[in-house]
C-alpha cells in the first residue's frame, strides 16, 4: 500500500475522484460554503453523524461529490488517540468494499501526532497476512492520499510516518508467520535481508560461535531442537563511531512449548508469537534503513525453538551463563530470560548508552496490565521516562513497574547463583530483576509485551508493538 501526501481542502476534496473519501471532523470544525461543509454540517446537527470518536456516517455516490463511497468520521476532540479510532472505523466501514484510492482528508490542520496517528491507523486498519495462503487476497487498498491543507509543513513527518509503518508491518508478517515459516535460519535471513539498505550491517554467529562465547543459558534452551540456534547482530550507524549506540535486545524463541514444564495444549499456536520481542527489533531496523537518522543502533537477536527431546533442559539442571553466573532452571517454561541473559551480557561489548530488551516475557504482565500497556522496568528514572514518553508520543503505550530489591529474595537457591523463577507472585517483576543481575554495566530497561504484541479470538494477529515506542524513542535521542 502507497501513501501520498496532498494539499486538499475539503473544496478540494469533494472534487477528488477515489473510490472511497474519509472526512476527519472534530469538534472544532467550522463549516465553509463548500458541498462537504455543508454535508458534515447538516449530519452533525441531524444527529446522522454522532459527536463521539470513532462515529461514522457512510454515503454511497452522494450527490456533489466525484468519490464513489463517502465516510465521515469523527474524531471528538482532535487528539491522536481520537484520530486513530476515527481513522481505524471509517476504514473498517470501507475496506470490504472495491476500495483501491483511498483519501482520507483532515477537515482542519492536524498537528504532527495526529498525521502520525491517521497513518499508522489506515495502514494497521488494512492490514492482511498472506504468506501462508494458498490464494492470498491482500488488502485491495493499494494507495492512500493523506489530505490536509499545507502538505509542505507536515511533509517530514509524512515521511517518518510511513517509514514507522514500513516497520511495524515488517515485524507484523514475522510475528504472524507460523514456527514452521520463522525458523531461527529464516529469522536470520530476514535480517540479512536488512543489511541491504542504508547504513545497515548484519552479523549471525551458529552454535560453535555462540559456545566459544560461553552463552550456556541461550544454548540450554536451544538444545531440545533440530533447528539450530542462531545469535543475530544488527548494526544501524548513522552517526560517528565514536558515538555510543543505543541497543535493543530482542527475544527470539520462534516456538515455545514451554519444554519439560509443557503449556497447556489451548492456545499453544500463539507461541508462534514468542519472538515477538525479535520481529519489533527487526521493524525497527527497517524504519531506520528509510528514515536514516544520525544515531547508531545496535540490535541482537538470540534465535532459538523450546522444544521436548532427550537432550532439553531439565528442571533442576544448572546452566553457566556468559556471564560466568550459573543458573538452576526450576522450570523450563522460564526460558525467555535465559536467551535473553545472554544477550544482554554480550551488549557490554559494544560500551552502550543505554540497553533496552523487548520480550513476551511472563503470563503475569498479561494479568497485571492487559493488552492496553506494555509493561516498563527500569532503575534509570531517565531513561524510563524517555521510553514512558515515546510511548504516549506514538499511542504505543507502556507502564513503568516496580522492581525493588525485596522481590529478588524468591529468585535465591541452595544449588546455583541464582533460579530461574521465584514463584506465582509477582512474576512479571521477579522476571525482571532476573535479567538485572546481567546489566550492571549499563543503562537498562526492560519492554514485558506479553500482552500486547499480539491478539487473540477473533482479529488473531500481531500487533507490530512497540515498534513505534522504540522507534520514537531512538529518534528523540537523535535529536
Amino acid at each position: 500500500m502507497n501513501f501520498e501526501l496532498e494539499t486538499l481542502d475539503l473544496s478540494a476534496a469533494s472534487k477528488e475522484k477515489c473510490d472511497a473519501l474519509i472526512v476527519l471532523i472534530s469538534s472544532s470544525f467550522k463549516p465553509g460554503k463548500d458541498v462537504l461543509s455543508l454535508l458534515a454540517a447538516r449530519a452533525l446537527k441531524a444527529g446522522d453523524l454522532e459527536a463521539k470518536p470513532g462515529k461514522t456516517l457512510a454515503l454511497y455516490r452522494p450527490a456533489g461529490l466525484a468519490c464513489v463511497r463517502a465516510v465521515l468520521a469523527h474524531a471528538g476532540e482532535g487528539s491522536a488517540h481520537e484520530v486513530s479510532k476515527a481513522v481505524r472505523a471509517a476504514v473498517l466501514a470501507v475496506k470490504a468494499g472495491n476500495v483501491k484510492k483511498l483519501v482520507i482528508c483532515f477537515a482542519t490542520l492536524p498537528l504532527d501526532a495526529q498525521l502520525r496517528a491517521g497513518v499508522t491507523a489506515a495502514a494497521d486498519a488494512s492490514y492482511v497476512f498472506t504468506t501462508t495462503k494458498s490464494k492470498p487476497q491482500g488488502r485491495a487498498i493499494e494507495r492512500v492520499v493523506m489530505g490536509v491543507s499545507d502538505s509542505s509543513a507536515l511533509k517530514p513527518v509524512f515521511d517518518r510516518a510511513v517509514a514507522a509503518v514500513a516497520g511495524i508491518e515488517f515485524a507484523k508478517e514475522w510475528s504472524n508467520r507460523p514456527a514452521n515459516y520463522a525458523t531461527p535460519e529464516l529469522l536470520a535471513g530476514a535480517a540479512h535481508a536488512l543489511a541491504k539498505l542504508a547504513n545497515i550491517k548484519c552479523e549471525v554467529l551458529g552454535p560453535k560461535q555462540v559456545q566459544k562465547l560461553g552463552m550456556g543459558a541461550f544454548m540450554a534452551v536451544a538444545q531440545g531442537s533440530e533447528e539450530p540456534l542462531r545469535f543475530i547482530v544488527l548494526r544501524y550507524s548513522g552517526a560517528v563511531k565514536s558515538e555510543a549506540p543505543t541497543v535493543l535486545v530482542g527475544k527470539g524463541v520462534t516456538f515455545d512449548s514451554g519444554g519439560i514444564s509443557i503449556k497447556p495444549a489451548a492456545d499453544m499456536d500463539e507461541m508462534k508469537f514468542d519472538m515477538s520481542g525479535a520481529a519489533s527489533v527487526l521493524g525497527v531496523f527497517r524504519a531506520l534503513g528509510e528514515i536514516k537518522p544520525a544515531i547508531n543502533v545496535v540490535g541482537l537477536i538470540p534465535a532459538c525453538e523450546n522444544l521436548l527431546d532427550g537432550r532439553s533442559i531439565k528442571p533442576g539442571d544448572v546452566v553457566t551463563s556468559m556471564s560466568g553466573q550459573t543458573i538452576e532452571i526450576l522450570n523450563t517454561d522460564a526460558e525467555g530470560r535465559l536467551v535473553l541473559c545472554d544477550a544482554l551480557t554480550y551488549a557490554e561489548r559494544f560500551k552502550p548508552r543505554a540497553v533496552v530488551d523487548i520480550a513476551t516475557l511472563t503470563g503475569a504482565c498479561v494479568i497485571a496490565l492487559g493488552g492496553v500497556r506494555s509493561g516498563l522496568f527500569s532503575v534509570n528514572d531517565e531513561l524510563a521516562a524517555a521510553l514512558v514518553s515515546a510511548g504516549e508520543t506514538s499511542l504505543d503505550l507502556c507502564w513503568r513497574m516496580p522492581l525493588d530489591d525485596d522481590y529478588a529474595e524468591g529468585l535465591k537457591t541452595n544449588f546455583a547463583d541464582v533460579a530461574n523463577v521465584a514463584g506465582r507472585a509477582g512474576g512479571a517483576i521477579t522476571a525482571a530483576k532476573f535479567l538485572q543481575r546481567f546489566t550492571e554495566k549499563f543503562p537498562w530497561a526492560h519492554l514485558d509485551i506479553a500482552g500486547t504484541a499480539w491478539k487473540s479470538g477473533k482479529e488473531k494477529g500481531a500487533t507490530g508493538r512497540p515498534v513505534a515506542l522504540l522507534l520514537e524513542y531512538l529518534l528523540a535521542q537523535a535529536k
